[in-house]
């Protein structure tokens, strides 16, 4: 996924999920285990559905 300089890249490694989150010249990586990886989606998960509900809302 590729967006405005940012790249994220997600593989499969032995045991382990890397997330590689690039920025211009800066780089984050992140192992997760399959576990992390699950209540990461879901979190992301929550988190979406929470704000496209809040899209929604009107405050008169």
């Amino acid at each position: 996924m590729e967006k405005e300089g940012r790249r994220i890249t997600v593989d499969i490694e032995r045991k382990r999920i890397r997330i590689n989150v690039s920025h211009g010249e800066d780089e984050e990586i992140f192992k997760l285990t399959f576990d992390e990886a699950r209540d990461l989606k879901e979190t992301l998960n929550i988190t979406i559905e929470d704000y496209m509900q809040r899209q929604n809302l009107r405050i008169d």
